[in-house]
């Protein structure tokens, strides 16, 4: 099995719970296209084991996708990314992002940084995640 061409990344202080925080990746990189119909994710083990987390966290976030009709369970093989029902668009896309870039840049703003400090930090950030 090769190598994903994808990390996940939890943050425990975050205030978002870690489950949610790998279903909320799971959705990004299907959205993005990093993850097509019929791509296996790691297992729980696995993944559990890279994050240093509970393997039961995995699990929830694995079982919710799941019930979501996001991914489905393959007897033997894992779990799986199953075919989307329509392609989202770059508009539902976007609807999507707006909310989280909106927060940062308005604590941005609360910690006193500028537009070009702003812009910078983010260009910074797309360099650490290259597409």
């Amino acid at each position: 099995m090769h190598e994903p061409a994808f990390r996940f990344t939890v943050h425990p202080s975050s205030g978002l719970p870690i489950y949610r925080q790998i279903m909320d990746q799971v959705r990004a990189l299907i959205a993005g296209g990093h993850l097509g119909p019929g791509d296996l994710l790691p297992s729980v083990r696995q993944l559990a084991a890279e994050l240093e987390v509970n393997m039961m966290t995995i699990s929830k976030a694995y079982n919710r996708l799941e019930a979501e009709g996001v991914i489905e369970r393959v007897r033997g093989t894992g779990m799986r990314v199953r075919p989307p029902d329509a392609r989202r668009s770059l508009a539902d896309r976007r609807d999507e992002v707006r909310p989280l870039v909106e927060q940062a840049v308005i604590r941005a703003r609360q910690l006193g940084m500028d537009d070009a400090q702003i812009s910078e930090l983010i260009q910074s950030i797309l360099k650490e995640h290259p597409s």
